[in-house]
């Protein structure tokens, strides 16, 4: 049952620009498959979408591979090579840079951020990522050494 829902998930957040998760809820109902907010939130999680800006100009939901290769172009080697250290705590992500290049980077980390990512707030060096949860913390902390190795 899980993985059939999960399957008709990403079917139809392929066919349709869906937004909300409600929009979602109503779309996995027209296909005869009951679901609770609790249900569709958790699978959003275990499938790693998020949400990218549609040609209308709104954010709906895709898979976490398809946001991030449309986005990494924005963060390229100029802000990785700007990053000098990466660690996290709890559900934060500290980011130390060169001096006066966090501001860039964190624009840049907006712009790849995934449903994980609550928001960055950027200083002189030093920028704090809050992220949902712990181990949304230490998934964003290992893509952000993974894009300093190789970009």
């Amino acid at each position: 049952m899980k993985s059939r829902r999960q399957s008709k998930i990403l079917e139809l957040i392929k066919k349709y620009d869906i937004e909300t998760q409600e929009e979602l809820i109503s779309k996995l109902r027209e296909e005869n498959l009951s679901v609770t907010q609790a249900t569709v939130s958790r699978d959003i999680r275990e499938l790693k979408l998020s949400k990218a800006m549609s040609d209308k100009g709104k954010y709906k939901y895709v898979p976490a591979s398809h946001h991030n290769n449309i986005n990494m172009t924005k963060f390229n080697a100029a802000l990785a090579d700007s990053i000098t250290s990466v660690d996290f705590a709890s559900n934060n992500v500290v980011i130390r840079t060169f001096p006066g290049m966090a501001q860039a980077v964190a624009t840049g980390i907006d712009a790849i951020s995934g449903f994980e990512i609550l928001g960055c707030v950027a200083g002189d060096d030093t920028i704090i990522v809050v992220t949902r949860d712990e181990e949304s913390a230490a998934e964003v902390s290992e893509r952000i050494r993974e894009l300093i190795i190789t970009v």
